[in-house]
């Protein structure tokens, strides 16, 4: 028999049924568990955030609050969430441990316990639980392509027109998607786009208790037949980042990765974090550009051509740096570039040399874009935009999702002596 004592965090409705025989086995001590009960899931989280360790956090699936964060919480801590639900909804791709059916028995409860939570004594020495099936990706995931900027230098623009030439690829006909991921979102404006429903608001709400299916995560975004890709609507409000959650906003990204074959985001480059600024606000007002940036194959960050414009290109990319995106997944851009070999040359040159003493690596030579009388009429009419906006970008996105497609190259290996055969006359005249 086993001695094994569990504490139980648990959150469910009034007068759930299973709710009164937990706390009337853990009364009578016909189950070897300490039982908790929470009023919400700010409760849960105010004790799960306590010194105070818990084996197992079992909670209604029916409640509103009941999410993937939630779950992520429990785990982050060392405490299985367990979801008694009576609906087929998948819980264990979502973060949860396992599920119990609303009719569950004792011996069910303690088998589930068993399999994956650590008992009482155990989970002071844990800081963290390994779940087996817990949000598994899909074995498939599309590209994901940010663009970024300083502010103010056509970054939005740039996204439009490297979508465009993304899409004008066969093998990507149809499955291309410009998401509109910035806090200040601009795309719904340039698109003059007739609704401002759905969104990445609702894209996420909707992954926070569930599983969307790739012909679900489509019908939230608009066709934009004159390009050729699909419109991801941003947020509507700059304050509306607040209603985000961490967990279902990575699971809302991953979404999108398995609907499209390419995903350019445009997004803010402002990356700052709790560890950077102490102060956990920040982190969720720029949850959306570090969930991004963080998971990108490649990142095109767009400058001025010029004094200031290549200051902000060059804190940009250190600030990219910094934050963890790699210095070879970049793709600088100088828009509004002069025409001149000359004066790109010198550019060239500033953008090296101020990147090798602020990074200490070498950086990619800059991308020039220059003015376009086209342009504007294009995005006015939201029709065609100039092919010489995006085709340059578009081949080095492209070259650098490739490179990392390749098997890395490892260095010298021993060769056992005799292993790679012998010569054909050797081998005769023996």
């Amino acid at each position: 028999m086993s001695t094994a004592r569990y504490t139980v965090l648990g959150l469910a409705r009034p007068r759930s049924a299973w709710f009164a025989d937990l706390g009337r086995w853990a009364t009578s001590g016909s189950a070897p568990l300490d039982f908790v009960r929470c009023v919400s899931p700010e409760e849960v989280r105010a004790r799960l955030a306590s010194s105070r360790p818990f084996s197992a956090l079992l909670v209604d699936g029916t409640l509103p609050g009941v999410d993937r964060d939630l779950l992520d919480t429990a785990r982050s801590v060392g405490c299985a969430p367990l979801v008694v639900s009576g609906t087929g909804r998948d819980w264990v791709a979502m973060g949860a441990a396992g599920t119990l059916p609303v009719d569950f028995g004792r011996g069910d409860l303690l088998a589930l316990l068993s399999d994956h939570a650590p008992s009482l004594a155990e989970v002071r020495s844990l800081a963290t639980i390994g779940l087996e099936d817990g949000d598994v990706e899909a074995d498939w995931s599309g590209r994901l392509v940010a663009v970024t900027g300083p502010g103010g230098t056509g970054a939005s623009v740039v996204a439009q027109a490297l979508a465009q030439c993304l899409a004008e690829d066969p093998r990507s006909a149809g499955h291309v998607l410009l998401a509109d991921l910035a806090r200040r979102a601009d795309q719904a404006m340039y698109h003059t786009a007739p609704d401002v429903v759905p969104g990445v608001s609702e894209l996420v709400e909707a992954h926070r208790a569930a599983r969307l299916e790739a012909a679900a995560v489509r019908t939230s975004t608009f066709a934009v037949a004159a390009r050729g890709y699909n419109l991801l609507l941003g947020l509507r409000r700059q304050r509306d980042w607040a209603a985000l959650r961490p967990r279902a906003t990575d699971a809302a990204v991953a979404g999108l990765l398995q609907a499209f074959r390419q995903v350019v985001a445009d997004v803010d480059a402002d990356v700052e974090g709790e560890a950077e600024t102490g102060v956990i606000e920040t982190e969720d007002r720029n949850l959306l550009a570090r969930t991004v940036l963080g998971r990108a194959d490649a990142v095109v960050v767009v400058g001025h051509a010029g004094t200031k414009g290549l200051h902000s290109s060059v804190r940009t990319i250190e600030e990219l740096v910094e934050f963890g995106v790699e210095a070879a997944r970049l793709v600088p851009v100088l828009n509004h570039a002069p025409r001149s070999p000359r004066a790109r040359a010198e550019l060239t040159k500033a953008l090296g040399d101020l990147g090798a003493s602020a990074l200490g690596v070498e950086l990619a030579a800059p991308l020039f874009l220059p003015s376009s009388r086209r342009l504007e009429a294009g995005l006015r009419d939201v029709g065609r935009l100039p092919t010489s906006l995006g085709s340059p970008v578009c081949r080095a996105v492209v070259a650098i999702c490739e490179r990392q497609l390749l098997p890395p190259t490892g260095g010298p290996r021993p060769v056992t002596p005799g292993s790679l055969g012998g010569f054909a006359s050797d081998r005769a005249a023996s």
